[in-house]
């Protein structure tokens, strides 16, 4: 397995060993606080996912405080319309939606996300063999991330949503506003990326 697919199955791991703690909101109490305008609810449910939120804006907008921002106003929205949670999927993923596309906002008035990948429409929509990034995952996967964290903006973007955040590329049509086979298409040029990045230490332009 590669070492940037290692990235993937981890995070599907840890969320299917933690589906039913996650529906069952273990911290309902704190979440029902919040509806209530308790600011100390607030509070605890601010620390109890602030670093999460936090590293999975940097991952998007790779500013430490941009990504700070994003994180504090995303919890302020979250805050302010907690009633519109309907407890359909766990908190915690509710609110790294809001977050992501709070980072996705911010991109989007830097420039449009994909720009930079315009000039590559020559390059083949092939799949890539594990083979060709297969290292020793489990002591990589640190060094696949700050990897993808050099990459230009547009395939950091597409990386960090497919591979580290868990979504599938209906859901990050959806946020980027494209379809879903350009998802699809974008993710494998975004890959060819990081093995060029993970092979040769840099960025081939």
């Amino acid at each position: 397995m590669g070492a940037a697919s290692y990235i993937l199955k981890l995070d599907l791991e840890s969320r299917m060993g933690n589906v039913e703690a996650a529906f069952r909101n273990i911290h309902q109490d704190l979440i029902d606080g919040c509806r209530e305008g308790d600011q100390k609810a607030q509070f605890q449910v601010y620390k109890l996912y602030y670093k999460a939120m936090y590293n999975t804006s940097l991952r998007i907008v790779n500013d430490s405080m941009e990504a700070e921002d994003v994180m504090q106003e995303a919890f302020l929205s979250a805050f302010e319309k907690i009633n519109t949670y309907s407890g359909t999927v766990s908190f915690g993923a509710w609110l790294k939606r809001i977050v992501v596309n709070r980072s996705l906002d911010v991109l989007g008035r830097r420039k449009a996300i994909f720009e930079e990948l315009d000039g590559h429409d020559g390059i083949r929509d092939n799949s890539i063999e594990d083979a060709e990034y297969r290292e020793e995952t489990e002591t990589r996967v640190e060094e696949v991330k700050a990897a993808i964290e050099r990459l230009p903006e547009g395939y950091r973007v597409i990386l960090s949503l497919y591979l580290i955040e868990g979504y599938d590329h209906d859901e990050i049509a959806e946020m980027l506003n494209i379809s879903s086979s350009t998802s699809r298409s974008q993710l494998s040029r975004a890959k060819q990326k990081l093995v060029s990045e993970m092979k040769n230490g840099k960025i081939k332009e």
